[in-house]
């Protein structure tokens, strides 16, 4: 089967209903050769959508998949490229950073796009994320950043990551288009945006939320913890109910939420690729779903 492509807002883009994560790159060690054919297997089962950021690999995973794109110049009308950019990380290839912060200033944003189209070797973003919600974000002067870069087709949307709805809200007060979405952590063993009001604001306003670590980075099949082995418990139980694999309950038990959110998978390994979107066909049962939520939560609801 292949994933049909959904507009994550009114006023947004396609994507894939599932995105290939590209934090972990430079760890799969693959040659330009395998890089092309890791992207041309994605389209192939319908994730179409790249997920990015400046600082994944110490500021070179966008350079490596660039290299594949250059080879494969045919390749960019296929998919469509996220990135996002705000965190400065202390690294060798940054030398001039002498603390990990965040920043949000024209200049930087700016910088960092460039360098994002220079090392991925495109005319444009199909969407810009800033990284994280920086205590020092002067929302008006970023909002005119941002303005400039779409006017300049640099970027065709703006989203954030890990925003809370109070500074969600503040930039979009700021800007003259919608934020088309916010990425966000949720799983089984990370259930906030239930609570802190996330998931309602992107039902107010429409947008499908971005998800990372859908699986809790691995920590519901290995931790040995209470909460995450009451969570395998019950996903094993599952297994024969919906002839499905944990990881894919685990992940249909995201998807069922009616924020219609998107899971960014940080796997390049193209059979758990194959499994996640099988798992987008699982039509989970109400009550299971709230059995797997007593699991995370250790108690009934109220």
């Amino acid at each position: 089967m292949s994933l049909i492509k959904k507009k994550i807002h009114p006023n947004g883009p396609e994507m894939s209903h599932l995105i290939a994560g590209m934090m972990r790159l430079n760890d799969w060690n693959l040659t330009i050769t395998q890089r092309i054919d890791f992207i041309e297997k994605c389209i192939d089962l319908g994730i179409t959508t790249f997920d990015h950021a400046d600082i994944y690999g110490a500021y070179t995973n966008e350079k490596l998949f660039g290299e594949a794109l250059k080879e494969r110049p045919d390749l960019r009308d296929q998919i469509e490229m996220i990135s996002k950019c705000g965190i400065c990380l202390t690294t060798e290839n940054r030398a001039a950073h002498k603390i990990k912060h965040y920043d949000t200033t024209p200049d930087h944003i700016n910088s960092s796009v460039e360098k994002s189209l220079q090392n991925l070797q495109t005319d444009y973003l199909d969407l810009l994320l800033i990284h994280r919600p920086d205590p020092l974000m002067d929302a008006a002067e970023l909002a005119d950043c941002l303005m400039n870069l779409i006017s300049d087709g640099k970027i065709l949307h703006i989203g954030v990551s890990n925003f809370t709805t109070a500074q969600y809200e503040l930039l979009q007060s700021k800007l003259d288009v919608p934020l088309v979405t916010n990425q966000i952590e949720f799983s089984l063993l990370h259930l906030n945006p239930i609570y802190d009001g996330t998931f309602d604001q992107a039902q107010k306003l429409n947008f499908s939320p971005m998800i990372w670590s859908p699986f809790a980075g691995g920590r519901i099949f290995h931790e040995e913890s209470g909460v995450a082995g009451r969570v395998r418990h019950h996903l094993e139980e599952m297994h024969q109910k919906y002839q499905a694999d944990i990881d894919q309950i685990a992940l249909a038990w995201l998807m069922t939420h009616p924020s219609n959110p998107l899971p960014v998978l940080g796997t390049g390994n193209v059979d758990r690729l194959k499994s996640a979107v099988s798992a987008t066909e699982i039509n989970l049962d109400r009550q299971d779903w709230f059995k797997l939520l007593k699991a995370s939560r250790g108690h009934d609801v109220a």
